[in-house]
């Protein structure tokens, strides 16, 4: 009953670094600023989809997953609170902040902050990106891809399948790296998680996904004029086939910024097991980023 990643919340204290970095390097369009500050920015017709508030430290704040209405998130809550985990209904201050009629929200076994929300404001205003740009892939397949560190990849994986609804893409088993992938819509994987052996939960990524190769590579020469760290270079995933390279953001979690992601029909799909997480490229820049448990993340923010 999930339908798609909708938006994401952080908490930082160089949010204001955002200003320029969100349009000028992603191509994000500048959507105004929060009632703590926050800054806000749109990649469709959606009123936000990424937002960055000030916060002592960087860290995840929430993550919002669209669903039909109500009576979903409700179903999906129910669920939840059965699992042991306790769930709470947005307030209306909440609810003018993310721009959504409502959402309930808990905590995972991990500590990561869930809402589900239904009812996204859109506006008519036409998006305009921050830089010249052929726009995102979103629609209904969302804002793009997360990807969690985990306590126990087994207790993750059974909890965002059976109680989430989310349904197996595939699994990636290299060495010490175990990744499970995925989907709710026709985006090859909307969540992924892993187990790192150095800590027990991180924020890993945000993928968005743009809709012209020609824009990832010019993203990539902006992120080399500007000495913006490029923690994998340019490669193609094994899975789902994703043309993409990893930044660090201003807040210092990774962004993937990527083309040609795989579609998948969820009555055909089979669920497969690669041994590499990439076919080609996607080589890590620095000795200390040379294994996926030693690359920086964000960890769960206190509740906002």
């Amino acid at each position: 009953m999930i339908k798609s990643l909708a938006y994401l919340g952080v908490e930082s204290p160089e949010h204001t670094q955002w200003e320029r970095f969100g349009p000028e390097v992603l191509g994000l369009q500048h959507a105004g600023h929060g009632a703590d500050g926050a800054v806000r920015f749109r990649i469709d017709e959606a009123a936000h989809r990424i937002t960055i508030h000030p916060g002592e430290r960087n860290a995840i704040a929430y993550i919002g997953w669209s669903v039909k209405d109500e009576a979903d998130a409700k179903a999906i809550a129910g669920r939840v609170n059965a699992h042991g985990l306790e769930v709470t209904r947005s307030r209306s201050d909440e609810n003018a902040e993310r721009k959504v009629e409502g959402f309930y929200w808990f905590k995972d076994p991990s500590g990561f902050r869930h809402e589900l929300a239904w009812g996204q404001y859109h506006t008519v205003a036409p998006f305009h990106p921050g830089r010249p740009l052929g726009g995102f892939r979103t629609a209904e397949q969302g804002l793009g891809h997360v990807v969690l560190a985990v306590a126990d990849l087994a207790e993750g994986d059974r909890f965002y399948r059976d109680v989430l609804g989310f349904h197996q893409s595939d699994t990636v088993r290299d060495g010490p790296l175990e990744a499970h992938f995925y989907h709710i819509n026709g985006r090859h994987h909307s969540l992924a998680i892993s187990s790192l052996p150095t800590r027990e939960v991180a924020f890993l990524h945000l993928m968005i996904e743009v809709n012209s190769l020609d824009d990832v590579g010019t993203a990539h020469d902006i992120c080399a004029q500007r000495g913006i760290p490029i923690t994998t270079t340019l490669g193609r995933h094994s899975n789902d086939h994703m043309i993409s390279f990893y930044m660090y953001t201003p807040s210092g979690f990774r962004l993937e910024y990527g083309w040609g992601g795989l579609d998948v029909d969820h009555d055909l799909w089979v669920p497969r097991t690669y041994d590499k997480p990439s076919s080609w490229g996607h080589h890590r820049q620095h000795k200390e980023l040379t294994a996926l448990m030693m690359e920086p993340a964000l960890e769960p923010a206190p509740t906002r």
